[in-house]
């Protein structure tokens, strides 16, 4: 588990105030198929929000010690059923490559299609 300093802890909490939880932990717990996903999500964003479905609240930091464990992250804050982690990306790894950009769709109208028409030929 990485250990983090009151004003980084600080910074962290900042800069997850506007995620959504990007996994969610419900009846069944805390599984092998929970955990990877919590893994994946971390690779992919470092900070990230785990909601919590059902889960007690004397069970809630038992739940977050044991994720911190298993995975090597740090535990940022837990505030009712959502928990925030983090952890660095790795620094032999590449940022994900995004997709390529999708073309704009035909339009469905003729209204439209002629406001397209007049919008590309002011760009010649």
């Amino acid at each position: 588990m990485i250990e983090l300093s009151p004003s980084q802890r600080r910074a962290l909490r900042a800069a997850a105030h506007h995620l959504s939880p990007t996994v969610a932990i419900a009846g069944k717990g805390l599984t092998a198929a929970v955990l990877k996903e919590i893994d994946v999500s971390l690779k992919a964003h470092e900070l990230i929000k785990v909601k919590l479905h059902g889960i007690e609240r004397d069970e809630r930091a038992a739940l977050m010690a044991e994720i911190c464990a298993e995975l090597g992250c740090a535990p940022v804050q837990s505030i009712g059923n959502i928990l925030v982690l983090w952890r660095p990306k790795p620094e032999g790894e590449a940022a994900p490559k995004r997709p390529a950009r999708r073309k704009a769709a035909a339009p469905k109208t003729k209204k439209q299609a002629a406001a397209a028409l007049e919008k590309k030929q002011k760009r010649k």
